[in-house]
């Protein structure tokens, strides 16, 4: 088994605290809304939110994937981290064991922030992963993060 990481950040105009309770601690709630032609829905089938929860997203039928689960491994809601670990979905393929992620939302100038993330990619044994197959997915949480970041500008009172 081999592992392979990614880093990736951007910046936004919106505090962090506001970031990482939308994409956090309440996405469940708000990504289904704000993407049904994406997400049907999001949902806990273990705990409620806190390290050992396991979430599971749906995806419309039809599309490419049915389902994906996270376990949350780490939440310090203190300094806005989150470490997850997708664990289980046809999103896997038959190359990976896991994906490990790490999301941490730093204050940056003028009340915005910068979001940190970084992906580590279990690999099966015997199989290589290459960044272009991964692309699809990166380019996927990005959207996710900047339909997020529209609706958090064009409604300041939600999540402050």
């Amino acid at each position: 088994m081999g592992v392979t990481s990614y880093t990736q950040e951007f910046t936004t105009p919106v505090a962090p605290a506001r970031m990482f309770k939308a994409l956090i601690l309440d996405s469940h709630n708000l990504i289904p809304k704000l993407m049904p032609q994406g997400i049907k829905s999001i949902e806990f089938v273990e705990g409620d939110g806190g390290v050992g929860s396991i979430k599971q997203t749906n995806f419309p039928e039809g599309g490419h994937f049915k389902y994906l689960k996270h376990k949350t491994d780490a939440l310090d809601v203190e300094n806005l981290v989150c470490k997850y670990t997708l664990i289980e979905g046809d999103v896997l393929m038959d190359k990976l064991d896991s994906i490990a992620y790490e999301v941490k939302f730093e204050a940056s100038g003028h009340g915005g922030c910068v979001c940190k993330m970084t992906s580590e990619y279990h690999t099966k044994a015997g199989v290589e992963i290459k960044e272009e197959d991964i692309k699809e997915g990166k380019d996927k949480a990005m959207g996710m993060y900047k339909v997020v970041e529209a609706y958090l500008v064009a409604n300041p009172d939600v999540y402050a």
